[in-house]
């Protein structure tokens, strides 16, 4: 009965709000990217995003990884904070602790957000990535959270990455601030 009250609180918190805003700053895109959060898809990952939002580790994050008609990924709150030396970007997580996939069948569309991870299907921790075209291939394989809503246009100028594995060379865009909303 206790771990079904926890539940229930769980489902009821604030901190499953219904999206973020993310202010960009940068080289290529300057503006604010809109974000409904699917927390009847992937409730466990829209708690941890938004939880990390609130409490601003994702402000000054930079986007790490860019590929050309593919995505632009973000979120290494350990490793990819502005200034730092990018080469471990991509490498970290929060304190937090990973998550179990939570796979559904929303499709990977342009404009979809999904949780980046390791090999394994429940290593997802704070990283996340904005489709910019479709990518069906990953269609349950990785949990998807959410779906931009305002400022396809921004995640589209996005400063890309360089060859195969898309890392940004020099100084990256940036989530400058990430806002929770209601």
């Amino acid at each position: 009965m206790l771990k079904f009250a926890a539940a229930l609180a769980l489902m009821a918190s604030p901190a499953l709000a219904s999206g973020i805003e993310i202010a960009v700053e940068g080289e290529g895109a300057n503006g604010t990217i809109t974000i409904d959060l699917l927390e009847d898809i992937a409730p466990k990952h829209v708690a941890q995003i938004t939880a990390l939002a609130a409490e601003g580790k994702y402000d000054g994050v930079v986007f790490h990884r860019v590929i050309e008609g593919f995505m632009a990924q973000t979120g290494d709150v350990q490793h990819g904070l502005e200034g730092m030396d990018m080469s471990r970007a991509g490498t970290g997580g929060s304190d937090l602790g990973n998550i179990d996939a939570e796979f559904s069948d929303v499709p990977f569309d342009a404009g979809v957000v999904g949780m980046a991870r390791s090999q394994s299907p429940n290593s997802a921790n704070s990283q996340f990535f904005i489709m910019f075209d479709a990518g069906y291939f990953l269609n349950g394989q990785y949990t998807v959270v959410g779906k931009v809503t305002q400022g396809m246009d921004v995640v589209k100028d996005i400063k890309l990455g360089l060859g195969a594995n898309g890392s940004v060379i020099g100084a990256p865009d940036v989530m400058r601030t990430v806002t929770v909303t209601d």
